[in-house]
């Protein structure tokens, strides 16, 4: 009987003008936006090619150690034409440099901006499907109880030996494989436009997480018609079940969540938080200051700063301190820079000041991963709890979670982002470990190439690769398991009124 029920419905929803007109709209929106986000990534992976080898030829015409400038730049995510996500909006450019350990907060952003085209760019798929595919999923079920509440359809069907139970299964089966349809196939088609793109390289993983944000469309898909299906179950009538559905689906779709941006106060961080992390980092480079001028005073030459006072020497001063403002947050270090030439008088001051360069390195490098240690909680404290607040707020809303978990399948959520100044950070640890090796803070090519130019060939390369797909997994489960618990929480609800309910 049911099998009989599902395939009835099936067919009743398959005749309809609104299958045939939710196919077409989703094709033709996903497969032109589509589109319009291969071209947008396309400049986007241009503008870090050419990011890349400018780097490369800075520092390949940087005569000295010391003047070199390692730069890694973030690569565009090629999911990101799924859920954009922060892969646009935060920074894709960071300096790799033993004075400071990099954040997020101390990158920077390189690439041409289009305004018209990124106007287009930021409808990602997951848009479409967030706005569009859950007012489909409203205009599936509104009618669903409440047509054949008003025809009498329902009452007759019920006095056949059918259970409600099955009624119910059979409505949601039969409706959600006629939304399945439009979502798969208009998936399906800018799966191949990816595939056939020469600048998008998908692999194993990239099918496994895009397996992901399938999933999780359709289970928040269900949501959204097992919401209709409740209208349609308590009003009994179409027109006031229509009401209801758009009313639900524009508060829940469009002010919901700029709502909370706008009525969720903006906390800053206490004065008292951002007054201690900077004393304490404050602390830790006079402490450094203090120790270096303990140096200069007992060395073979007391006295002399062999950083500023040897003839010939240019200096530049890099000065970063913890601000009361919270979108500030750096640390305070003082940056070397060139010889260039010396007179027959300084050459035997030479050695000297290899040693003292070669001091000073490792004393920087031991200053700045103090200074991470409290400048990595307080830029939490600043930055991502705040952040955090806006996000729980926003979940309380199935396109909060579900605009969450997408992004996560995508590894375009912060964590993703995040991820890549991880890596930086390991890099910069080989930086210095090659630096160590070749003694490059003590040689004469720190700070001068009268004797020949830094070598910077050895240099260990950057390698930056996304996390794996389980790893995006684990990260998307806890939003994804919310979508399926107001799934269960719905259905549960629906039933027990359609089984109550007099017909």
């Amino acid at each position: 009987m049911l099998i009989t029920l599902i395939r009835r419905e099936l067919l009743n929803n398959l005749m309809t003008f609104r299958f045939a007109a939710a196919t077409f709209i989703m094709l033709l929106l996903v497969v032109a936006n589509t589109f319009v986000l291969i071209n947008d990534y396309e400049r986007r992976l241009e503008s870090h090619n050419d990011s890349i080898n400018i780097h490369k030829r800075q520092l390949q015409e940087t005569k000295t150690y010391s003047a070199g400038e390692v730069r890694v730049d973030r690569p565009p995510n090629p999911l990101s034409i799924f859920n954009v996500g922060y892969d646009k909006q935060l920074g894709n450019e960071v300096r790799v440099t033993h004075i400071y350990v990099p954040s997020l907060w101390d990158a920077g952003m390189h690439g041409s901006s289009n305004p018209f085209m990124d106007m287009f760019a930021s409808m990602d798929i997951i848009f479409i499907f967030e706005v569009i595919l859950s007012l489909l999923a409203l205009i599936f079920a509104y009618d669903a109880f409440a047509g054949e509440y008003e025809s009498g359809t329902l009452r007759l069907v019920l006095t056949h030996p059918v259970r409600r139970g099955n009624i119910l299964v059979a409505k949601y089966i039969s409706a959600m494989l006629c939304l399945i349809v439009p979502l798969v196939m208009s998936l399906l088609l800018s799966l191949i436009l990816l595939t056939i793109s020469t600048s998008i390289f998908l692999n194993t993983d990239d099918f496994l997480r895009i397996g992901g944000i399938i999933l999780t469309s359709i289970v928040y898909l269900s949501i959204f018609y097992l919401i209709g299906l409740l209208i349609s179950a308590v009003t009994r009538r179409t027109s006031t079940a229509l009401m209801l559905s758009m009313f639900v689906w524009g508060f829940l779709v469009l002010v919901y969540p700029n709502m909370i941006l706008a009525v969720i106060p903006q906390h800053e961080a206490p004065q008292e938080r951002k007054t201690s992390a900077y004393d304490k980092i404050e602390q830790m480079w006079q402490e450094f200051d203090k120790d270096r001028k303990h140096y200069l005073a007992t060395d073979d030459f007391p006295g002399e700063d062999w950083g500023y006072e040897l003839r010939g020497w240019g200096s530049r001063s890099s000065n970063f301190i913890l601000l009361g403002n919270p979108h500030t947050l750096f640390y305070k270090c003082r940056g070397m820079m060139n010889f260039h030439g010396f007179v027959e008088e300084v050459e035997p001051k030479i050695p000297h000041a290899r040693k003292h360069f070669r001091y000073l390195g490792s004393k920087i490098i031991d200053t700045a991963e103090k200074t991470w240690i409290v400048r990595k909680p307080a830029l939490e404290d600043i930055y991502i709890q705040p952040a955090n607040k806006e996000r729980i707020w926003l979940k309380l809303s199935p396109v909060g979670l579900y605009d969450a978990a997408t992004k996560t399948w995508a590894g375009t959520d912060v964590q993703g982002v995040r991820d890549f100044f991880d890596a930086a950070r390991q890099y910069r640890k080989q930086v210095i470990d090659y630096f160590y090796d070749i003694d490059a803070f003590g040689s004469r090519q720190w700070f001068s190439s009268d004797k020949g130019a830094a070598d910077w060939s050895d240099l260990p390369q950057f390698r930056y690769q996304r996390v794996g797909s389980n790893t995006n997994a684990i990260r998307a489960l806890p939003d994804v398991c919310l979508l399926f618990m107001t799934n269960i929480i719905l259905f549960v609800v629906i039933f027990l009124i359609f089984v109550k309910s007099e017909v």
